[in-house]
């Protein structure tokens, strides 16, 4: 279909989309139940009333639109997160090759080094989430890698507990805005259908990095330097290169849909139009107070924050001292470097199986709840079965079954993501959700400590705990959502409309249905879409399980 072809196709959307904004500046009511100044609330009205025209969503643009957009969103967000975990990895590589022996580093001192990466993170969440709604999201990416790249390379310096402590605690703070910017940015360009796969993507970055990064540190590892001990060339290298791609993100990053040059005018129509269905708005820079109280009050934004507590904990120790529970299985240095590639293949095929289903599903909590059994299953290997050299194999086997729990922390962030509107409200929820990771991983180093070896039994019967809990507090979220999309419902009704309503987001385009125009129908049904309601305050907002 022609460009003309789709203009001419959808001339009666933009005629009622023109005569909307028209009665909004006369004072007369419009079909939507909630009026607002949808040009100074949202930067996609602002566009499309430029244009003059919104265009009509067809299976053959959004396929090509989306392409553009993954080949240039994708590489960016995939090299940022792999560097950040490598970064934050670090510490447990430089464990093996002596940091705690010669740092001096006894009791929970390397244990804390552990913790305060999270706690500083902790700390900087509400400052984020402000600077995510009033910052351009392209900027504020680029400076968060230069920054955390430098505070990396500055601890090749630190040769005591207190410079690493430092160096450590400034990583933390300029890592604090990555995970919240990504749940921004996939909110900001993808439908709620291709959400998990995104959001997964970025995440499975954890088994590349236990895989390559692996292989990248037995190979520095093997340097023989006079002036640097092999874990502080580790810390060398690994910053410079992050300082490196800092000024790639820089120039190649978009801010948004609306100011994307890869794009052009059509393909900005298009890209709105895609998350018309998503009814989360798209980008506004008026921080909104009533959004954050909404937040703050709203029993599924502390639900994220258990849920996000509860796998965060035995994530944070098992990523500190994972490394530790494999050389304590009776193997050398550069083997248990060398035995973490498998543990990185795990965590790959996790994270993006458990996407891959939850997309097929459309769901996400039932996956989730699958997800929580074969951690459950390697605590109970490692607890049970004894630490000697006739057992290395179960050992691992055991273990390897623990690290299919980073499947799990990537669909808390698309769940929480795909029932949330609203900017200002989105931005405070990750920041609800990224406390309780933070929180998680500033306790789960500490059930561990180096006296334990090698049973560390307290840390990994904690961890076998959580992860039951977790199970338990996945199925209260799921029957929390039911009982929302009944509340709506009854909204509905009492204002006029069907009590049901598809949520086409959750489809492929080529299955919503269109009108006797041909003209998909989700294109001009949904006046609430960019008008940066809230998902309480919208009634057209379907909660996805």
């Amino acid at each position: 279909m022609s460009q003309q072809e789709e203009i001419s196709q959808s001339k009666h959307q933009r005629d009622e989309f023109v005569e909307s904004i028209d009665a909004e500046e006369s004072g007369k009511p419009t079909r939507a139940v909630h009026v607002d100044d949808g040009r100074k609330q949202n930067k996609a009205l602002q566009l499309i009333e430029e244009v003059g025209y919104s265009t009509t969503l067809t299976p053959e643009n959004n396929k090509r639109v989306l392409r553009l957009i993954d080949l240039r969103l994708l590489p960016i967000l995939l090299s940022i997160y792999f560097l950040q975990q490598l970064d934050k990895s670090t510490l447990s590589y430089a464990s093996v090759f002596g940091l705690v022996e010669k740092a001096h580093l006894h009791g929970k001192m390397y244990s804390w080094l552990g913790s305060v990466v999270y706690l500083a993170q902790l700390i900087c969440q509400p400052l984020v989430a402000y600077l995510l709604v009033k910052v351009p999201l392209g900027k504020f990416m680029a400076a968060s890698v230069l920054l955390w790249g430098i505070a990396l390379s500055c601890m090749t310096a630190a040769n005591s507990f207190a410079g690493l402590l430092v160096c450590r605690m400034f990583l933390g703070m300029f890592e604090a805005g990555i995970a919240p910017a990504f749940i921004a940015v996939t909110q900001m360009w993808y439908r709620r259908r291709e959400q998990p796969v995104r959001l997964g993507s970025w995440y499975a970055m954890n088994g590349v990095v236990n895989m390559f990064g692996s292989l990248i540190t037995y190979g520095l590892g093997h340097i023989d330097s006079s002036v640097f001990e092999p874990y502080q060339i580790i810390f060398l290298f690994f910053g410079l290169i992050t300082v490196g791609v800092s000024a790639a993100v820089l120039i190649f990053m978009p801010d948004s849909p609306m100011t994307a040059k890869f794009l052009n005018e059509e393909d900005k129509l298009v890209s709105i139009e895609r998350l018309r269905m998503n009814q989360q708005g798209m980008e506004s820079h008026e921080w909104k107070w009533e959004h954050v109280k909404e937040a703050c009050l709203d029993l599924k934004s502390w639900l994220w924050f258990c849920l996000m507590l509860t796998i965060s904990i035995p994530s944070g120790g098992i990523t500190t001292f994972g490394p530790l529970i494999v050389k304590s299985f009776g193997f050398s240095a550069l083997n248990t470097i060398l035995l973490n590639i498998p543990f990185g293949a795990v965590q790959l095929v996790a994270t993006m199986g458990g996407a891959w289903l939850a997309t097929y599903w459309k769901m996400k909590g039932p996956v989730l709840a699958l997800l929580c059994l074969p951690p459950i299953a390697g605590c109970v290997m490692l607890l049970r079965i004894a630490h000697d050299a006739s057992h290395k194999g179960p050992l691992l086997a055991g273990y390897y079954l623990i690290s299919v729990y980073p499947g799990i922390t990537p669909l808390i962030y698309s769940w929480s993501a795909a029932n949330t509107a609203g900017e200002t409200k989105k931005k405070v929820t990750t920041g609800i959700l990224i406390v309780g990771q933070c929180v998680g991983n500033v306790i789960g180093p500490t059930l561990y400590t180096t006296e334990e070896a090698p049973l560390y039994h307290r840390g990994l019967f904690s961890n076998l705990a959580l992860f039951c809990v977790l199970f338990f507090l996945i199925l209260s979220n799921i029957a929390y959502l039911t009982i929302l999309n009944k509340k709506h419902e009854r909204q509905r009704v009492a204002a006029g409309k069907e009590a049901k309503m598809v949520d086409y987001s959750m489809d492929a385009v080529e299955a919503a249905p269109t009108d006797k125009e041909g003209v998909p129908v989700q294109q001009v049904a949904n006046d609430n879409a960019f008008k940066d309601l809230t998902d309480m305050k919208n009634e057209d907002f379907v909660y996805v399980y």
